[in-house]
């Protein structure tokens, strides 16, 4: 496997890239709801600096920015006009002192490319797991969105081979230009899961959606297992794809039914039990997205907490002499 080539547009993207890291951009992404909330302060109608444009995607007019960056964005097709007031369709944000590329707000497209507070917790969920390590192998992030977890793993690290997949071409071709970025040669296949994976992987990540969603977005939906279903899923995969020894980081959501019960926490233990690998499950944050308790799914869950799991494959045991 070997990166892509980039398209003109890629480039332009790249070099956008570039010049807000000379110029110290900095924004780091709110929830949607609190996004909306600031949008509709007076201020916010037509922006007034680059965050304003490219952080809380404010319509702005052609003069507000200098004639390299609106130079860059049109070369890159980012930029939509309605009258006399221009759009980026992408947000920049910066997680862990690294740049990347997303959907601008509102998220609502089928194939949006969502980063979010969820991302900043998965990146610290990663950075805690991986710890001190300096070498990684083989590296593989299922459904890997903008690059978030691939990228955290990398970050000062040594990586044999950076794997990304995802359903979405729109993902892969920001989570390409987000490593190059970064410094970082990373393999993009366009794939629902762990299907494109190569076998034998050191380390494979996932922030698998875990909301139960009405419209089936790819990167929201969850699917059954009140939203849990595509978490459990992927986790049979990657004890499959795994090398010995190797490990699967899962960060995500699990709907705490009446009485405590852990419908997640169960599936994942007699999974590993039957694979023979060790489970490490904790809750990260026990009460996130309230609001959807609202939703007829979760007519018998008590909260959504947020989980963090690892999974261990044994490593091959050594003939006897």
């Amino acid at each position: 496997m070997t990166p892509a080539a980039f398209s003109r547009e890629d480039e332009a993207l790249l070099s956008l890239l570039r010049r807000l890291e000379a110029d110290g951009y900095d924004f780091v992404t709110p929830t949607p709801l609190s996004h909306s909330r600031v949008l509709k302060r007076p201020e916010k109608q037509v922006a007034r600096d680059l965050r304003d444009v490219l952080g809380w995607s404010c319509p702005f007019t052609a003069d507000l920015l200098d004639r390299e960056l609106f130079g860059l964005l049109v070369g890159a097709g980012a930029l939509s006009c309605e009258g006399e007031l221009w759009k980026s369709a992408l947000r920049v944000s910066r997680l862990h002192g690294l740049l990347f590329l997303h959907s601008a707000y509102p998220t609502d497209d089928e194939d949006s490319v969502f980063l979010g507070p969820d991302s900043y917790r998965f990146a610290d969920f990663i950075s805690a797991q991986v710890g001190t390590r300096k070498w990684l192998g083989q590296v593989v992030d299922v459904g890997g969105g903008a690059g978030v977890g691939a990228l955290t793993a990398a970050q000062g690290r040594t990586v044999r081979e950076l794997i990304l997949t995802d359903v979405n071409p729109k993902a892969l071709r920001l989570a390409r230009i987000n490593a190059a970025h970064a410094g970082q040669p990373l393999i993009a296949v366009e794939a629902a899961d762990l299907e494109g994976a190569p076998e034998g992987a050191d380390l494979i990540l996932a922030n698998p959606p875990y909301i139960v969603d009405e419209k089936s977005r790819d990167y929201r939906h969850g699917g059954g297992m009140h939203g849990a279903q595509v978490s459990l899923d992927w986790a049979r995969q990657a004890v499959g794809k795994l090398a010995p020894g190797g490990r699967f980081l899962l960060y995500t959501g699990s709907a705490i039914l009446d009485g405590g019960r852990d419908e997640l926490r169960e599936a994942l233990r007699a999974l590993a039990a039957e694979a023979g690998c060790a489970l490490a499950y904790r809750e990260l944050d026990p009460d996130v997205f309230g609001e959807e308790l609202e939703n007829p799914a979760y007519t018998d869950a008590e909260r959504i907490a947020v989980v963090g799991a690892a999974i261990t494959k044994s490593r091959a045991q050594r003939p006897q002499s």
